[in-house]
């Protein structure tokens, strides 16, 4: 591949938004699950990550479980991705609310815990 070629991935690369949607850090052995909005989700899930590595984590429960299980005990994962289409009028933050509320009332019917 000629430099030109690639530099002009790496420039169309950069300018992709990042993917807008509901992320999900579950710990397998107990079965609780953190959900959360996000305009960055692999950023989002990057940071979770980060935190938990730290020991410095703002959910103390999802902490302490951290530490006594290791990152093996978790799944982290994006659970709903949404595409922003060309419209001015679509509103990002209103579907990623009623994508996050549905996802809730989800884990509420099927009974699991949430941190």
């Amino acid at each position: 591949m000629d430099k030109t070629r690639q530099a002009a991935l790496k420039a169309a690369y950069r300018q992709q938004a990042p993917a807008l949607g509901i992320i999900a850090l579950h710990h397998v052995p107990s079965g609780r699950t953190l959900l959360e909005r996000s305009r960055n989700a692999p950023g989002a899930l990057n940071r979770h990550r980060f935190e938990l590595n730290l020991g410095a984590h703002r959910n103390a429960r999802l902490q302490a479980d951290w530490r006594r299980d290791g990152e093996g005990a978790f799944r982290f994962e994006l659970l709903d991705a949404v595409t922003v289409p060309d419209d001015p009028a679509f509103d990002a933050d209103a579907e990623l609310d009623a994508l996050l509320a549905l996802h809730q009332e989800q884990l509420l019917e099927q009974g699991q815990a949430r941190y």
